[in-house]
C-alpha cells in the first residue's frame, strides 16, 4: 500500500491510549492543497480518541484546518477556517458475498473498510477535510464579479425570483 499525503497508520492490535493529535507538516499541507485544488493549506490538525467497538475501531474528535480556496465566482483568495467534529468507524473488509443485497443507512456513511490489521487514520482525516470544504464558497467580491460578467446573483435566479420580478411590475 502506498502512503498518501497525510498518512498515519494505526495498528488495531495496539491502539494509542488517550487523545491522539495529528498535525500535518508544511510539505504535507502543500501536497494536500495540490490534491484538493486549494490555494493553500496553512494548518491541518486533528485530535481523536480511538476505541474498540467490537471488531471495529471508532475515532472520535475534531478536525481543524486553515485553508485558502478560490472564490467560486471571482476566483479571489478566500481564507477559510474549518472546525469539524470527526466520527469515523473503521471496520475489517468483509469478503464479497456473491449476490447478497446490502442496505446502507446514514450511519454507514462514515464506515471505512480496511484489510489486515492496520488502517490509515491520516488518509481518513484528509478525506474528512475534503468533505468539509464548501466547493461553492464565495468571497466579498463575488457580487461585483457577477455584475461585471452579467451573471445573476444569489436569489435572482429560479422560478421564485421570476415571480418576484413579475410582482414588482404590478
Amino acid at each position: 500500500m502506498s502512503d498518501g499525503e497525510f498518512s498515519h497508520w494505526i495498528d488495531i492490535r495496539h491502539l494509542p491510549n488517550g487523545e491522539l493529535t495529528l498535525a500535518a507538516t508544511p510539505d504535507q499541507c502543500a501536497a494536500l492543497a495540490r490534491r484538493f485544488a486549494l490555494v493553500s493549506v496553512g494548518r491541518l490538525e486533528a485530535r481523536v480518541v480511538l476505541s474498540h467497538e467490537g471488531i471495529a475501531v471508532l475515532a472520535r474528535g475534531r478536525l481543524n484546518a486553515d485553508i485558502v480556496q478560490s472564490c467560486a465566482i471571482s476566483g479571489e483568495d478566500l481564507p477559510v477556517t474549518i472546525d469539524e467534529p470527526v466520527l469515523l468507524r473503521f471496520t475489517a473488509e468483509q469478503p464479497a458475498g456473491g449476490q447478497e443485497e446490502i442496505e446502507i443507512t446514514a450511519d454507514d456513511c462514515d464506515e471505512i473498510a480496511y484489510s489486515g490489521t492496520r488502517f490509515d487514520l491520516g488518509e481518513a482525516l484528509a478525506q474528512s477535510l475534503a468533505l468539509a470544504i464548501d466547493p461553492f464558497a464565495t468571497g466579498p467580491e463575488a457580487d461585483a464579479a457577477r455584475q461585471r460578467e452579467g451573471l445573476l446573483g444569489e436569489g435572482e435566479a429560479g422560478p421564485f425570483a421570476a415571480l418576484a420580478k413579475l410582482r414588482k411590475g404590478d
